[in-house]
Order: structure tokens, then sequence, then C-alpha cells
């Protein structure tokens, strides 16, 4: 069952979404022929990911805009928290890309190649509870930016605000205007602005109504400041894609216009879409609209981009060979050549990376053995990775040779209700411990966390080399919003093999995703002790 979602049907046309794998609040700019995406990665680290197309359909994940988050909390897990909705720009020979972090402030980093290095983020706003930033440089010369606000940390939602920004990028000047508040325009829980100019209209794309049942909504003003006027663009209508959310309009080479966003799908995060737009007496219109409607709704299925010839494009977030089309998970299996370098990407700590904890080399993975003292779901050294298809399975080598006493290593799925095999070495034997976990937030941290072990078996003593298969299948549908539309249900099992040819099952459970974040999935190395010098490897 090994597979890998692709959204290019090879006839050209194209399947949504175009990227089955938890990239949430998209924003993406074209620079000559090449497009690039960047999304939320929150407390993972590497952080701000870095993907790249050539026709807005296939996309490869090429760099990380940050190695570690600016804020020594995050020398620990704090789930939910850190980067939110970025925005990338290109402006005179610079890309640029804000964030923000909710409880520290907003951030701008910069890098003439957006997969070579990116500089250290400069926070232009210190503070907490702005969010989902995005900077603009007008015609004559002046900058802008654009944000919304987090009620966690305000107090209040639903309200954009506009800002005069350094031309640089690099701080803003005065105060905050506000702009538009939702509240007062049947347009609750607006957020994730992103700024842009057409035809001398200052036009603000942003979601109202809520990530799993709202809108896409667009203001419009001749004056950056306001006043605005608002209409709804684009609706989930009759289609089962829900949402649809906050994402980022761009253009082609050849003059079409086409807008990328979100869906959120529950246990696998928020996947991207991209859907068709055009522009009507200055409004724009997202998706395809019924007769007699301003606002579109989402296609499952279209025909792909014009971009003229600019260079064909490959589908690499996934890790195995075997590819499933959008529309067909049983046909078009295709062989890629896949770079290591790429697939070494696709994995982030649960925290700010040390060197002490090992390395990814040449597709193998060396994890020291550092000493536990929390929660599994807490170990700061979690090797994680998305979730890339509906339905797949994983398969782990782990050399076990290098354990020394109390040490384990083992396969984790990770959510806010987490599962795990975990072998360890005690007492001069081996033995498979299974535990389940469950954490339960506040308004904005993990409170408290429940661990249960349900199983140990002890191993023959001479084993070295142990084969866990990470399996994620879809068993039926949830509903989660009372709007009568229908979330996957997947069930999570993990199996371990002495031989590879006999798996014993140890974890089987419903899916559930972490905070704001798609499960994620991964291994991980530890010890009852300080300095054990055990080590792990993972192929």
């Amino acid at each position: 069952m090994t597979r890998v979602w692709n959204p290019d049907n090879g006839d050209g046309t194209y399947t949504n979404p175009v990227l089955y794998a938890d990239y949430s609040d998209p924003d993406a700019v074209r620079v000559g022929s090449d497009y690039y995406m960047v999304a939320s990665s929150f407390s993972n680290a590497p952080g701000l990911p870095v993907l790249h197309s050539k026709d807005l359909v296939n996309w490869t994940l090429v760099n990380y805009a940050l190695k570690k988050l600016p804020a020594p909390r995050y020398e620990k897990a704090v789930h939910g928290c850190g980067v939110w909705a970025p925005s990338i720009r290109y402006h005179e020979g610079l890309y640029y890309i804000c964030f923000p972090m909710p409880d520290e402030g907003l951030y701008m980093c910069t890098a003439a190649d957006p997969c070579g290095e990116w500089s250290e983020p400069v926070m232009i706003y210190e503070g907490a509870g702005r969010i989902d930033p995005c900077p603009f440089w007008d015609d004559d010369g002046k900058a802008y930016l654009v944000s919304g606000v987090a009620k966690s940390r305000t107090g209040y939602k639903s309200v954009l605000h506009v800002q005069e920004m350094r031309p640089d990028g690099m701080g803003l000047i005065g105060e905050p205007v506000p702009i538009f508040d939702g509240n007062e325009n049947d347009q609750v829980t607006i957020e994730g602005p992103k700024f842009y100019k057409r035809n001398g209209w200052y036009y603000i794309f942003a979601p109202a109504g809520g990530v799993k049942t709202g809108w896409q909504t667009v203001l419009r003003s001749r004056n950056i400041f306001g006043p605005y006027e608002y209409r709804v663009i684009m609706r989930q209508g009759d289609t089962d894609i829900n949402g649809p959310h906050q994402g980022a309009w761009v253009d082609t080479v050849t003059g079409e216009d086409w807008f990328l966003h979100f869906q959120d799908v529950y246990a696998a995060g928020r996947i991207v879409h991209l859907q068709p737009m055009h522009w009507a007496n200055d409004w724009p219109v997202i998706g395809i609209a019924a007769e007699g409607n301003e606002y579109g709704e989402p296609v499952r299925t279209y025909r792909k981009p014009d971009v003229e010839g600019t260079g064909a494009s490959h589908h690499d977030v996934g890790d195995k060979d075997e590819m499933i089309t959008g529309n067909a998970a049983d046909s078009n299996q295709t062989s890629l050549d896949r770079d290591k370098e790429h697939q070494e990407l696709k994995w982030q700590w649960n925290a700010n990376h040390k060197e002490s904890w090992g390395n990814m080399l040449h597709g193998r993975v060396t994890l020291n053995a550092i000493k536990r003292d929390s929660v599994y779901g807490d170990i700061p050294n979690l090797l994680l990775k998305k979730w890339e298809a509906p339905e797949f399975d994983d398969l782990f080598e782990l050399d076990l040779s290098d354990l020394e006493e109390s040490d384990e290593a083992g396969v984790i799925s990770m959510g806010m209700e987490y599962g795990l095999v975990s072998f360890k070495k005690a007492g001069g034997r081996l033995w498979a411990v299974c535990v389940y976990g469950w954490q339960h937030f506040g308004r904005i941290l993990c409170e408290s966390t429940e661990e249960r072990i349900t199983d140990i078996v002890e191993l023959p003593s001479d084993i070295k080399t142990i084969y866990v298969k990470y399996v994620v299948e879809r068993t039926g549908s949830r509903d989660l919003n009372s709007n009568e539309k229908d979330f996957p249900e997947e069930t999570v099992s993990i199996y371990y093999s002495l031989d590879r040819e006999e798996y014993t099952k140890a974890i089987e459970m419903k899916s559930v995703p972490g905070r704001w974040v798609g499960v994620k999935y991964g291994v991980f190395c530890v010890s009852d002790r300080m300095g054990s010098g055990g080590k792990a490897y993972v192929t």
C-alpha cells in the first residue's frame, strides 16, 4: 500500500489537493517562471518550509528559512506555539518572509536565493497577539504591513490592521490602523490577510468564518488605509472541500490567475488546493461560479495552469517511489529518481535541534540516546515527518546494536492522542513497550498529559535489528462541525518484526491531529540516564 499523492493526472489536468500534506496557511509568490510557497511550521524545527514549483501543481520541498525558532523556550516542545501563518514576497532582488510567533512578535527574514541561506530573523514588532502579517511595497516606494489578531492572546479577534513599514522591511513606523472589523460585517474570524494591488485598487484577501466551515473574502479600497468594501469570493457550496481557507493569489507568465488555499481534513492536517481565478468588475472570483453568483466554488479536477513551457516540474514531497494520482488511487504508479537531500528535508524535530541529538547522512538517521525527562510526547528529539497521502505505509529499519543499558528507541505516531512502540534494553534484556498518550490543552498550552503502558513483551536478547511498519488506513468518516460534511477517519497501526516477514501489531488507534497540525510520525532514541553514549540507527 506504500503510496504518495500525485495531483498531476498526466493528461493536462490535475486533481486537488495539489499537496496532500499539512502545509497549513500557504502563501506563494511567482518570480519569473518559478513559484515559491511557504507555510506554518509551529514549534517544529527546522521551521518555515520553502517549496518550489514550475506549474503550481507539482511541488518540491527545497529548504527551510529557519534553522531554529528565535526564542529560548523552543529548546523544549511547545505544541501549537511557534511559527504561525507566514507570507513570502519578492522586492528589489530579495525574497522576504514575514512570520508571526503569537507569544513573541512579528519577524522578517530575507534571502537572495530561496533555496540558499536565509538571514537571521529580525523582530519588527515585539509583543503577543499580532498574527498573519503580510508586507506590501507600493508604487511610490512606501511599504506597509497588514496583520490580524489572535483572540487567545489579545482577548478579541476578527480585526485587521494596516501599519506603515520601513522600505527595507526591517521595522514598523507609527501605529497600526484598524481597517476592518469582521465582527460588524458578518465576517467573524476574518484572519490570514494577504496584500495586493491591481488597477489602482488595494486588495486584501482574507478568509473568514473559521478553518473548517469558512469562506474566502476580499476587501478593496482606493486608499491603503480604507475605507474598505468587501465581498465573499469563494464558498464551499455543494462541494466536499470545506473551508476553503487562507491562501495566495498568483499569476502565470501567460496572464492567468490562480489561488492556492488549504482545506482542513482533521488528522492529516491542512492540505493545499489550487483554484482557477478570474476577475469581474475589478472583483476576483475564485473557483467556478454558478449562474447568478458573485462567488465561486472549489474545483476538484481541472486543467493545469498555462505556464507556456517554462519547465517541467515533478512532485517530490513524498518518501516512496509509488505515486497515486489524485483521482485514481490505484492507477498511474510511477518510479521517480529521488534526491536523498530532499528526502532528508522531510524530517523535523519536536523542538530546536541540538547537535548532540544526532544527524541525518546519506539517507541514514543516527540518533543519540539523550536522557528522557518528560512524557514521550514532549521529548524534544522526536524526529518527525508529515503524512503525505490519504492512506500509506512506511517501513523503518531500527539498528539497535549500539544501545546501552536503560536506552530505548522506537517509532511514534504523534498527535494530541499518540501511540508508540519502544524497544528498551533493561536488566540485560530487550523489551518491546507499547504506550498510548493523551494531551490536554488549556487556552494556549498543553496543561497535562496522560500516558498508559499497554503491553511489555520480552524479545530475544541477541536481536540487533527490528523492522517497524507504520500504516495509515481510511476506515470511515466523521462529522466535526454539524454541517453534514464528512471528514476522513483513519486508523493508525504500528507493527514490528524481527525478520521482516512476520509482524506483531503493537499499536492501533483512531487518528487525532496535533495542536493546529496534522498527525506526524517518526523515530526517537532516549535513555533513563544522562550521558549513556548509546545510539540507534534508522533507515
